[in-house]
This record gives structure tokens, C-alpha cells and sequence, in this order.
């Protein structure tokens, strides 16, 4: 398959650069989710600078935003324990931001930008639960807030532009001009 618009292919590059490091140098699946919780947002932001949506950006701030108080003011709310002894398990922010980012690539791009996100958000998920950070139900209800909060502010990208299109008629041509918008 070949990308020929500039966000899926910087959308592959985020997702290889995320997967690479864990399996090509050894290193920890925790470093990953450290990461990862930072890349995916990251990407999330970059895609809306290549495709010029300022738009986007403002959505993907505002469920980014209700993604962090929600689960800090949960964390610190419920202050359960965490499987090695620490405070704060519940919700994985870990998760949520990765999941925020993984959720607002597939709702405002689509599901071939979102499923590599996805996946990479899952893995940073799975690597709490592996590093014994978190149990599976924090991991859990991050991804849900992440997602969450995007089914509230994350619309469709739509491109707006003005195509204009030859016409073929029965007794000659034309020209179709219209405007998405």
C-alpha cells in the first residue's frame, strides 16, 4: 500500500518509531509505555500541523484536556494502591493519554491511521499492566476516558477546497465546480 497523503505517512512513521525501540534494542516494554503515552499525543498534535487543522488541534486539546482532569481527579479521588505498593492506580493516565491520542487519530483521520494507534496505545497499556504499575481494570478505564472524551469533542476531518471537474454531456461538455465544505 502506498500513502500518498502526508498525515498517513507521517501517521506510519509515528507508529514504526514507537514500535521499533522495544523490539529492535531489547529495551523494556515499560520504556515504551513511557513513550508511548507522550509520542501518541504528540502524534495526535502533528497530524492536525500537516494537515493545517486548526480545528482538530482545538478538539484534540479540549478531550486531551478532559482525558487529564478526569483522570487525575479520579486518582486522587479513589487513591487505590497499585500492584507494587505505590498510590494512585486508579485510572492508568499512562493509558488515557495514549488512548486520547490513538482515539482522536481514528475519529478526525480514519481507521488506517487508528489502527496503528491503537495498537501502539494498547501496548502502552499492556506495559503497565506487565510492569505491575497497574492492575487490567485501570488500564481499562483509561483507554475508556481517552476514547471517551473524544466521542465528545472529536469531529470528522472534512477538507475543505473547491473541486471543479470536467463534464461529459450527450451534445458536448461542461465544467462542475463544487465546494465541500
Amino acid at each position: 500500500m502506498i500513502l500518498k497523503e502526508p498525515a498517513k505517512l507521517f501517521c506510519l512513521i509515528i507508529s514504526l518509531t514507537l514500535s521499533l525501540p522495544g523490539v529492535v534494542a531489547g529495551e523494556p516494554l515499560e520504556t515504551f509505555g513511557d513513550i508511548g503515552q507522550f509520542a501518541l499525543p504528540a502524534a495526535a498534535l502533528g497530524m492536525t500541523a500537516v494537515y493545517k487543522d486548526g480545528e482538530g488541534a482545538l478538539d484534540f486539546i479540549k478531550a486531551l484536556a478532559v482525558t487529564e482532569a478526569v483522570t487525575y481527579g479520579l486518582k486522587y479521588t479513589i487513591n487505590s494502591e497499585r500492584p507494587d505498593g505505590g498510590d494512585h492506580s486508579f485510572p492508568s493516565g499512562h493509558t488515557a493519554a495514549a488512548f486520547a491520542g490513538a482515539a482522536f487519530i481514528q475519529q478526525r483521520y480514519g481507521w488506517d491511521c487508528g489502527v496503528p494507534a491503537y495498537i501502539a496505545a494498547t501496548l502502552v497499556g499492556f506495559s503497565r499492566i506487565t510492569s505491575k504499575n497497574h492492575y487490567a481494570q485501570d488500564v481499562l478505564a483509561g483507554a475508556a476516558i481517552g476514547i471517551g472524551a473524544n466521542l465528545l469533542f472529536t469531529k470528522k476531518y472534512e477538507k475543505k477546497n473547491l473541486t471543479v471537474s470536467p463534464l461529459s454531456l450527450n451534445r458536448g461538455m461542461g465544467i462542475i465546480f463544487s465546494y465541500n465544505w
